[in-house]
């Protein structure tokens, strides 16, 4: 079976990486003030940065059915299956629109419910990409990102609470009182939630705080005796300051190779400008499949 992987732009794939992996990624709609963009297409990460640095009104919605269908069916041409690994289906209707549309398809359509999205989303496609370079079905691909979807953990620090507020998840009243105070939250995704998780004082305390809160989490792993993803995300303008939070990342934990990715533009649209993050997710060698335990 040729089976192509297919995931949507929160994944953190640059379309000039997908063409070199051999991957297809579904550009993501991003509303600015009334006008849409598509994520990679016409409107890069770094743009997007400046326009949220700018406090202009932002949105992000799933891709148009149609555009769906078109990349699979264009796909189908080529290959007799497809894995579709949307973003987080609490975190987006994309992924129960996908599916929708996969029953269609008979068979050949996988969509995965993968309850990951950014830095741990990637490290999924990037899983499913080698077990489908491996001979893997495109069945059993979903089957085992599904069966990992919860070993993963991501910590993201805001600077402004302006586009929490926007989104509803913070009062007005206390993105007042934070803003006055310098608190800063630290905000928990772990598989269907995204809830706050502490409030420091300071974004220097707060990736102090994300990597205390991590330690527990990548010992845990490393017990399990799991090979990991780890690394850094953000959505500065500045994307030095991105990769000195990776540096700071790689310090704390010299034992890991850790990377760094933009934040992307659909958590980036809501956290805003100058948020830090860092991603912990399992990695699933090819061969290392697990079914039937």
């Amino acid at each position: 079976m040729k089976t192509a992987i297919v995931a949507d732009s929160n994944c953190c794939i640059t379309p000039e990486e997908a063409r070199e992996l051999g991957i297809f990624i579904l550009p993501m709609p991003v509303i600015v003030e009334d006008k849409t963009y598509f994520e990679g297409v016409d409107i890069t990460f770094p743009e997007f940065v400046e326009v949220l640095a700018q406090r202009k009104e932002v949105s992000t919605s799933q891709p148009a059915l149609g555009a769906v269908m078109e990349l699979w069916d264009k796909l189908l041409e080529e290959y007799d299956e497809i894995v579709h690994i949307p973003m987080s289906s609490a975190l987006s209707d994309s992924c129960r629109t996908a599916q929708g549309l996969a029953e269609e398809y008979r068979g050949k359509v996988w969509v995965v419910d993968n309850r990951r999205i950014s830095g741990s989303f990637r490290s999924s496609v990037m899983d499913a990409r080698q077990m489908a370079l491996g001979g893997v079905s495109g069945e059993k691909i979903k089957a085992e990102l599904e069966k990992t979807a919860m070993d993963a953990m991501i910590f993201v620090a805001v600077e402004t609470l302006e586009y929490l507020k926007r989104s509803g998840r913070v009062t007005a009243a206390a993105a007042a009182v934070s803003t006055l105070l310098n608190i800063k939250p630290v905000l928990k995704i772990e598989g269907e939630k995204l809830d706050a998780f502490a409030k420091v004082r300071g974004m220097n305390h707060c990736r102090e705080k994300m990597l205390e809160s991590m330690r527990p989490y990548v010992e845990e792993f490393r017990r399990k005796g799991w090979p990991i993803y780890l690394g850094a995300a953000s959505s500065a303008r500045d994307p030095e300051d991105g990769r000195a939070w990776a540096e700071e990342i790689a310090a704390a934990f010299p034992e890991e190779q850790v990377s760094y990715l933009p934040l992307g533009c659909s958590i980036s649209g809501h956290v805003g400008e100058g948020a830090y993050g860092i991603y912990l997710s399992r990695c699933l060698p090819e061969g290392a499949l697990s079914y039937g335990e």
